[in-house]
């Protein structure tokens, strides 16, 4: 668990996929891991989620890409994709039996949560790390206060990532970022030209390690 955790700090970025075609998944997951981003968290809306999950946990040497499952709003859907090959297991809010499955199984579990109160929650319930969310609505100000009295809880922001702000949420306190959209353009795996995921990837790495270093 440790390890994984690690691994997913250690790039700074999660790239967040929802609605993936399975036929783009591992073409986009290789494009990702050009750019420098090794975690990807397949959303559990997502059909098929448990088949995609154990199709690229299985396409990848062990410790080049960590898989994860997003939008786990329930235990049940938490063990049949860690059984799949989840590593770890990402929700946008907070659920208490979820916590309990990944601690189960050895996984990390990022729960979300928006308040100090539902960190704190979330934390003592035995997440690894806290997904504060909508990032982007409430800014790096927010993990910034929330950081101050709660230092001790990694916190990941999620929602409304770019690479123009990414920077700000890693100053902010953030351990990582997670980014869908302006990180995975679909069109452009729709066409088979993954060089411009790849280079979206190389440029939110950039930023969280050119915010670290300054910082």
């Amino acid at each position: 668990m440790t390890d994984t955790f690690d691994r997913i700090v250690e790039t700074g970025v999660v790239a967040v996929l929802r609605g993936v075609e399975a036929d783009q998944l591992i073409g986009i997951a290789d494009a990702l891991r050009a750019g420098g981003v090794t975690a990807i968290e397949v959303t559990a809306d997502t059909p098929n989620v448990a088949d995609l999950i154990a199709d690229v946990a299985g396409s990848f040497s062990e410790g080049e890409t960590v898989i994860g499952t997003g939008t786990v709003l329930d235990s049940e859907t938490a063990r049949a994709t860690l059984l799949a090959g989840a590593e770890f297991v990402v929700s946008p809010s907070l659920h208490p039996d979820v916590i309990e499955t990944c601690n189960r199984y050895g996984a990390v579990c990022m729960p979300g949560v928006m308040t100090p109160t539902e960190a704190i929650r979330a934390y003592e319930a035995g997440a690894d790390c806290v997904k504060v969310f909508p990032a982007g609505t409430l800014g790096p100000g927010h993990i910034g206060s929330m950081q101050g009295p709660l230092g001790q809880i990694p916190m990941m922001a999620t929602g409304g990532v770019s690479p123009e702000n990414a920077g700000e949420f890693i100053d902010a306190g953030a351990v990582a970022v997670g980014a869908g959209g302006a990180l995975v353009d679909y069109d452009a795996a729709e066409r088979g030209d993954y060089d411009v995921i790849t280079e979206t990837a190389r440029e939110f790495c950039e930023v969280v390690e050119a915010a670290r270093t300054d910082g």
